[in-house]
């Protein structure tokens, strides 16, 4: 009886220590007492830790806690400089089910609740995969591509509407677009499609680009939603296409809605006077900068109309980890490209690719690091061996090098001693600053650059050439969404807005459709052609995917090189003169002597290269052999 009684004690003191779950069901919705709380959700099974970011009026005098479910606590609440912000630790155990939990508010005895998703992740959504040196990319700007749903041009709430006729206004292409064209771009060759920003840009004007984020979790409207773009990189995914976002880190847009409100003084940078960036990258490596000038770098604005985001506040980085990893998930993304790179404070964004790729190991981040100096690119890529010690954890950077050296090399005609193709040349011989070749991308334009057509006033061959190239050399191919079919800026001296023009056929009414190979004109099917040709070939090729490279010096404004393995070897010739070349092949015999079987992979009829081989004016030779 004793016994008995000391256990229905046990009991109940069992039951008096247990955690009283609230009543969810009588508590009143939070309704508008808040306003924002990002992420929008979460998933269980994430190594990447929660912490959410919630705003409402006076939120940070609330107490919180969580209900609906096992494995799901509050670690932590911590108050931002405004009282309206509350930033929330949790913390979800891997027993944790899927489903709807709520957060309980309560203050001065009252209680409110606030619905928060918890979704189940796709099956083997940490190991996915990324784009490699496997793939051809191809970008395009959004807004310029395609409409396909002219109902979403003009929308309420969204400042400025769609005009065609203006060179930095909207022209209306949307997701919609780019989804009822996905099987021409993967025709091409293409197998990953990066597209500008697609998130709600709301400035007055320009805001077609995108790179003025109001909004890091929606889609902006006149492009489509959140679930478009979710279906849009499912519809990718079944034609074979990978889809890479454009990230915004280093800055926000003038009509964010923290902006009116910011949770901390430094969320942004500051400066009693507006104050722009200096460009100096070289400030964070060089070892006689100065620290003024370091910190105009890293904290100055990119324009005044891009507030500078500061990631060393530690819930800003915060954000952007839960930002980037948020998207991927919800959205099943396979790369991210991140704009302005070195414009971020460098050791925020070091820890912030080393959160993305904690949670996905495979997933390939490349930077814009727009430099043409190949040490200070170097510096940015990844387990580079740098002086003093910074790793950026940034898996792939842009090649810009070599993007001026074949853009400059192929415009010069009467070569002097290091022009013409020798620049191209040279600038292959300093890949052993490089940290890793596999993951460099490769490109002669994008939506940032001049138009490779105009660098080269329309010259179609010299077009090829540039193809022929991006095909064959180390890295990871981009080609910018017209330079196929040889674009032309509308207005040389509109800058951006000249350049990034509009793809016939992609409206409704246009009087040409270049989607329709039957309405090309016939250099515009030469180039399209050729560059499909070469792509669709480049798939398959592992010899281009992952072998080495060895070129042959020559000063005639020429260029030899061979990419190889243990089994296959591509030769490629560039003649950039306006006569016939012969490759000195007799001079390359130490790669050569092991080569048989040749075939021109243009024309895939047998080749057998010589001395005497003649190669015509402004064309590449391109052979393919097995060792």
């Amino acid at each position: 009886m004793k016994r008995f009684a000391t256990l229905l004690l046990a009991a109940a003191t069992v039951v008096a220590c247990a955690p009283t779950q609230p009543d969810i069901a009588s508590m009143e919705d939070a309704g508008n007492r808040i306003e924002h709380a990002e992420p929008l959700s979460w998933w269980v099974g994430m190594k990447t830790p929660l912490q959410l970011m919630v705003h409402g009026k006076d939120i940070s005098a609330c107490e919180v806690a969580v209900a609906g479910g096992d494995g799901v606590r509050i670690t932590g609440t911590h108050k931002a400089d405004n009282p309206d912000f509350l930033f929330v630790d949790i913390a979800i155990s891997p027993r944790a089910k899927a489903g709807t939990y709520y957060l309980v508010f309560t203050r001065d005895g009252e209680s409110f609740k606030y619905a928060y998703e918890l979704g189940k992740r796709r099956e083997g959504s940490r190991e996915r995969k990324s784009f490699t040196t496997a793939d051809m990319i191809y970008l395009l700007m959004p807004d310029r591509f395609a409409n396909g749903d002219p109902s979403n041009d003009t929308v309420a709430g969204c400042t400025e509407g769609c005009d065609r006729n203006a060179f930095f206004g909207r022209h209306g292409g949307d997701i919609a677009g780019m989804t009822g064209h996905l099987d021409y771009i993967a025709s091409l060759g293409a197998t990953a499609v990066w597209s500008t920003p697609l998130l709600l840009d709301n400035a007055p004007e320009g805001s077609y680009h995108g790179y003025a984020c109001d909004d890091y979790y929606h889609i902006d409207p006149r492009f489509g939603t959140n679930e478009s773009y979710r279906d849009f990189v499912a519809e990718a995914h079944r034609h074979g296409l990978k889809v890479i976002m454009d990230m915004v880190p280093n800055h926000c847009g003038l009509e964010h809605w923290w902006l009116k409100e910011m949770p901390f003084d430094d969320w942004i940078h500051r400066f009693p006077e507006y104050t722009g960036t200096n460009a100096a990258f070289s400030t964070y490596m060089d070892p006689n900068a100065s620290q003024y000038d370091l910190e105009i770098q890293k904290s100055g604005w990119f324009v005044p109309s891009m507030p500078d985001m500061n990631l060393d506040n530690d819930f800003v980085r915060r954000y952007f980890e839960q930002l980037a990893v948020w998207w991927i998930e919800y959205a099943d993304l396979d790369g991210f490209r991140v704009d302005t790179y070195p414009y971020n404070e460098k050791e925020p964004m070091s820890q912030w690719c080393a959160a993305v790729l904690n949670e996905y190991p495979d997933f390939n981040i490349v930077g814009e690091c727009w430099t043409s100096s190949i040490p200070q690119l170097a510096y940015w890529q990844g387990g580079n061996p740098n002086k003093d010690g910074f790793d950026s954890h940034l898996p792939s950077i842009m090649d810009f090098p070599l993007r001026d050296a074949i853009c400059q090399g192929l415009n010069e005609e009467h070569v002097q001693w290091n022009e013409g193709m020798m620049r191209v040349y040279d600038c292959l011989s300093h890949d052993f600053v490089y940290h890793d070749l596999q993951k460099m991308m490769i490109f002669v334009a994008n939506h940032d650059t001049e138009r490779i057509a105009d660098i080269l006033h329309g010259d179609l061959q010299k077009m090829k050439l540039t193809m022929a190239m991006l095909a064959t050399m180390r890295g990871i191919p981009q080609i910018f969404s017209g330079d196929e079919m040889m674009f032309r800026s509308k207005d040389l001296s509109q800058g951006h807005g000249g350049l990034r023009v509009d793809f016939p056929g992609g409206w409704p009414g246009d009087k040409i459709n270049l989607f329709d190979p039957a309405q090309r004109n016939p250099r515009q099917k030469e180039l399209f052609d050729y560059t499909q040709h070469l792509f669709n070939w480049r798939r398959n090729k592992e010899v281009i995917h992952t072998g080495r490279t060895m070129h042959f010096l020559r000063r005639d404004n020429t260029y030899a090189y061979f990419r190889y393995n243990d089994t296959d070897a591509v030769f490629v010739f560039i003649n950039n003169t306006p006569e016939e070349r012969c490759p000195a092949w007799s001079t390359y015999a130490e790669i050569a002597a092991s080569m048989h079987d040749g075939r021109n992979v243009v024309t895939e009829e047998p080749c057998t290269v010589t001395d005497t081989t003649r190669v015509a004016p402004y064309s590449a030779l391109i052979v393919e052999f097995k060792r």
